[in-house]
């Protein structure tokens, strides 16, 4: 387990995102330096290609080829021992008693580049891409508006953590502009469907997981072995085209409605950094399944806020105060019963939690609900309201010790 009070002789201001326990994995490029793996500590980026040059990272069996690439994939390749080492070995450089990486100025601007001088990149290519529905506070504000408020949710709900397989290759890092999508939508029950930009745009609010590689196809990952396959986390906004999505779900499920964009988070999180951070999960009635059964304190308590600023804006305007902990099923469950049929995983795939609302009205982790369905529009501070997402909107999501993943929307292109 990390001490979350470790500290560092490199400045981190207190209550900065990026303390020396933390310690993220990301991409990074500088003007002069090609896309890579690095670290975020406080404002500085720590370059781990120019670390393994120097002879700091020596006797963890990494070599160049893994620490210049430009995704975090060859390194989680080697797995899970091999990135907890990395982490434990750059936090003993960086600590404050320790002189190897101190007293050696000549290393410093190799090693250490300014954070406002970084691009960052997508940190992995992602190979597979699942999206949960797992809070139970989401699934119920759903069922009551579009099916019967008394039989909010679905009769498999509280069985097993729902999900399906979404689209990797629109997963795009912090930064990255979404254009409003086209498509087809139905307004009104009686008339045919129409062709068009969609006019009900909305965030959701969701963290997501990375895997390891896992087992060989056909043998299953049980809850007790989850938490060795999973690399780290990042804030995840699963941008969703309502009308389009009411009209094309049923009998398949999410398609074009959601398939546009998803933006992410650039530094991954590792477990190890959250374990100070766990906490108990929610009574689970009816009781699981067997294979869904675990053991010990599950769920993290990371608060997690969502503002939205329209364009040309000096301020905006926080909509949603949530928790991740509000998740009624939890990685370990979701990564159990993912590959319960002998699903087999690869380095670098992602696992979204599903929106997380929490039971307050202010806790709410869409636009969807948080207007209830558009009747209920929200005051912006330059005296507009919104029901859902505007072109021009920029929409941030933050955490501590994740920073912020933020976005803008472009209009229809052509």
């Amino acid at each position: 387990m990390t001490d979350a009070n470790l500290t560092s002789w490199i400045d981190v201001p207190a209550g900065h995102d990026f303390p020396l326990a933390n310690l993220p994995f990301g991409i990074i490029s500088t003007a002069d330096r090609d896309a890579r793996p690095g670290m975020r500590l406080g404002d500085h980026v720590i370059d781990l290609s120019a670390l393994h040059a120097a002879g700091l990272l020596d006797g963890l069996g990494l070599s160049n080829d893994v620490l210049s690439a430009p995704v975090l994939n060859p390194l989680m390749k080697l797995g899970k021992p091999t990135t907890v080492a990395l982490r434990e070995r750059v936090q003993a450089l960086f600590a404050t008693d320790s002189v190897e990486l101190r007293d050696r100025p000549d290393l410093h601007a190799s090693c250490l580049v300014p954070a406002s001088s970084v691009t960052m990149h997508m940190p992995v290519e992602v190979g597979d891409y699942t999206d949960f529905y797992s809070s139970e506070d989401h699934a119920r504000n759903v069922g009551k508006m579009f099916r019967d408020p008394d039989n909010a949710l679905l009769p498999n709900w509280k069985h097993m953590p729902v999900g399906y397989h979404g689209r990797a290759s629109s997963i795009v890092v912090s930064g990255t502009p979404i254009r409003r999508p086209m498509g087809q939508t139905r307004p009104s029950d009686d008339q045919p469907p129409v062709f068009g930009p969609s006019r009900l745009l909305d965030f959701e609010l969701e963290m997501a997981f990375v895997t390891f590689d896992g087992k060989p196809l056909g043998e299953r990952i049980t809850t007790a072995e989850a938490e060795d396959y999973i690399f780290g986390l990042v804030l995840f906004n699963d941008w969703s085209a309502r009308d389009i999505q009411k009209w094309e779900y049923v009998p398949l499920g999410p398609f074009l409605g959601k398939n546009f964009g998803s933006s992410i988070s650039p530094w991954i999180v590792t477990l190890e950094a959250l374990d100070h951070l766990r906490v108990g999960g929610p009574q689970q009635d009816p009781a699981v399944l067997d294979y869904l059964k675990y053991d010990g304190d599950s769920h993290y308590n990371v608060p997690l806020e969502v503002e939205i600023i329209p364009e040309g804006a000096a301020s905006g305007q926080i909509v949603c105060r949530s928790n991740f902990r509000h998740m009624y099923w939890n990685m370990r469950q979701q990564l159990a019963h993912h590959t319960v049929n002998g699903c087999n995983l690869r380095a670098g795939d992602m696992m979204a939690s599903g929106t997380i609302s929490g039971p307050e009205k202010g806790s709410f982790g869409s636009m969807l609900e948080i207007s209830w369905r558009g009747t209920e529009p929200v005051a912006m501070p330059d005296g507009t309201e919104r029901k859902f997402i505007q072109d021009g909107d920029t929409v941030v999501m933050r955490a501590p010790l994740f920073g912020e993943v933020k976005s803008r929307i472009f209009p229809v292109k052509g």
